[in-house]
């Protein structure tokens, strides 16, 4: 095992770049960066829509969040496949059409983890700032929201996690990912899969285990913080404690 990583970590850790697009797990990472920097604001609109006072709103949303979740991504990589060259009129790579998949539905994941954060959170705090003449949107923006995301973040984490696995399925459309690389390095060696998809599988696991690690520690700190002080934010401190 030592050996195939000796002779091919640049193909593991970048693909045939220079000569070639970017790969390996490097791209994963940017895969799962780029699909979680996209589908955070969508995440975000879903999950105050869902909490929305109108029915009109929250009611399709839901829907929206619903059938995303109770869907495979497998299937939602081959619907971006197949149908977004048609919404959009123009054919795209296997790149943006993994991350168009991964945008889709991880926006309903994480508007979830949201929608808890806002939820989390005590009445006391929104009828404070609708007592000292905030606005709904405003009360959204500067109360409600920073700390919905504040207590979410160990949430965030974890489905930064489950991108990182997910991007693994682009394999099937040919993306040129962590996945893909390790099937190269296995093509040309063609007698020792086991010990090339071991690293793969090492590989996840320390990337997965260390940021899963990171979210449990997040998750302590936020606890830690929400019990050694009034649950009021600056804004609001003429809010007795609850």
């Amino acid at each position: 095992m030592i050996d195939i990583i000796h002779d091919y970590w640049l193909l593991f850790l970048v693909g045939q770049y220079p000569n070639g697009p970017l790969g390996g797990l490097a791209a994963t990472l940017l895969l799962a960066l780029t699909g979680l920097a996209l589908a955070f604001p969508c995440a975000m609109a879903l999950a105050v829509a869902r909490i929305s006072p109108f029915r009109w709103i929250s009611l399709p949303a839901a829907a929206i969040v619903h059938t995303v979740r109770g869907m495979p991504f497998l299937m939602v990589i081959f619907w971006s496949y197949f149908a977004l060259p048609h919404l959009i009129g123009w054919p795209i790579s296997g790149f943006w059409t993994l991350v168009g998949a991964l945008v889709l539905y991880e926006s309903a994941y994480l508007a979830e983890a949201i929608r808890a954060g806002i939820q989390s959170l005590p009445k006391g705090q929104t009828e404070a700032a609708r007592s000292l003449g905030f606005g709904y949107f405003r009360t959204l923006g500067f109360v409600v929201l920073p700390q919905a995301l504040y207590n979410s973040l160990p949430s965030l984490i974890s489905q930064f996690v489950s991108l990182i696995k997910e991007t693994s399925l682009g394999y099937v459309i040919s993306v040129n990912e962590f996945t893909f690389a390790a099937a190269q390095v296995n093509s040309q060696l063609l007698t020792r899969p086991v010990e090339v998809f071991s690293i793969l599988a090492l590989t996840y696991f320390v990337l997965c285990f260390s940021l899963t690690q990171t979210a449990r520690w997040l998750e302590g700190r936020i606890a830690r913080r929400r019990q050694g002080r009034p649950a009021v934010t600056p804004i609001l401190a003429t809010e007795p404690a609850p």
